[in-house]
């Protein structure tokens, strides 16, 4: 009875341990206020949380919920638009690259460059980007070599798209916001 009592609870506690460990997550309580009403009141306004009554009109009205899409994520579509005079070879967004064509100007038609961008995380920050120039220089038809290029115009074309991206993401949450209001329930 002893030992039978001792496994139930080992096969409750264990697994829930386990699911309830990596529940939280660290934060630093300087940047939080203590007061619980107002932490709901910044996370609504950061766009962390959800209004109930917002939901409620939107099943009235039979809205289909949120989709995310290229066109919200603001890396992205910070790329697109400094590299927008590239033809583009391929783009996919759920795989998060980006791959250009080779393109040359009509100056010099023997060099042309094509650029591999590499999306890593959604957040805007130095690291969230893998670029990569690529310069081929054709002496004819046939005789053309490859090289990459990791001088001054990958870090120039990164801070580029970096500083859209954050003007896009600044502008998205200007737009988004939407002050809380508490609302007295004797009202």
């Amino acid at each position: 009875m002893n030992i039978n009592f001792l496994l139930k609870c080992a096969c409750i506690l264990l697994p829930a341990t386990l699911l309830f460990n990596s529940c939280g997550k660290q934060v630093d309580a300087k940047k939080f206020p203590p007061d619980p009403k107002e932490r709901v009141k910044k996370n609504l306004e950061e766009g962390k949380g959800f209004r109930l009554s917002t939901k409620l009109k939107d099943l009235r009205k039979g809205s289909g919920g949120d989709f995310e899409f290229a066109s919200s994520n603001s890396l992205w579509r910070a790329t697109l638009d400094v590299i927008d005079f590239m033809p583009l070879a391929t783009a996919n967004y759920n795989g998060g690259i980006i791959v250009t064509d080779w393109y040359s100007d009509d100056i010099n038609s023997k060099e042309s460059l094509k650029f591999t961008i590499r999306f890593l995380t959604n957040e805007i920050r130095s690291d969230a980007i893998d670029l990569k120039i690529f310069y081929k220089v054709c002496i004819n038809q046939n005789s053309c070599s490859v090289n990459e290029n990791t001088g001054q115009l990958v870090n120039e074309l990164k801070k580029e798209i970096l500083k859209q991206a954050a003007i896009y993401e600044k502008t998205k949450k200007d737009k988004d916001f939407k002050p809380y209001k508490v609302i007295n329930p004797k009202d």
